[in-house]
């Protein structure tokens, strides 16, 4: 398991008509504040401030196609040369990091075959490497190079 120590960020978050708010800074617009979005801002700001990922090669949402099914990877991190490079999918925090969300990210790795794989809930996280076509755990996660 990774462990994750959150950065201080001041989010920009608003209530409408009983509904609250968040402001991506990524994609530049508000988004309803669920428990998964709440996890997804946190750990792109981690990824940014901490790990100091480049933000112009972080993908939120990034559409997919899995034969006829369109699905959309919550974060996918691209190498300096556009390439698939980390994909990470969030989950809010009530809900545990089972193997269906491993079977989630794995099927979107045949789309994008990244070679780092993470899965968070916000308090747990867990990555994996892939090499010589196995998966291995990772304990952090890996440097931008």
């Amino acid at each position: 398991m990774i462990k994750i120590d959150y950065p201080a960020y001041t989010y920009k978050i608003k209530k409408e008509n009983e509904t609250e708010y968040i402001f991506d800074p990524f994609r530049k617009k508000w988004l309803q504040l669920t428990p998964e979005e709440w996890v997804r801002q946190n750990i792109l700001q981690y990824l940014i401030q901490v790990k100091n990922y480049p933000a112009s090669l972080i993908a939120i949402e990034k559409e997919i196609y899995l034969g006829e099914l369109k699905k959309r990877c919550d974060i996918v991190v691209y190498n300096r040369n556009a390439h698939p490079w980390m994909i990470l999918e969030c989950k809010s925090r009530e809900i545990p990091l089972t193997d269906a969300a491993l079977l989630q990210i794995l099927r979107y790795h045949i789309t994008l075959p990244a070679p780092y794989l993470v899965i968070t809930n916000g308090s747990y996280c867990y990555g994996y490497e892939k090499k010589d076509e196995q998966f291995y755990e990772m304990q952090s996660f890996p440097a931008y190079v």
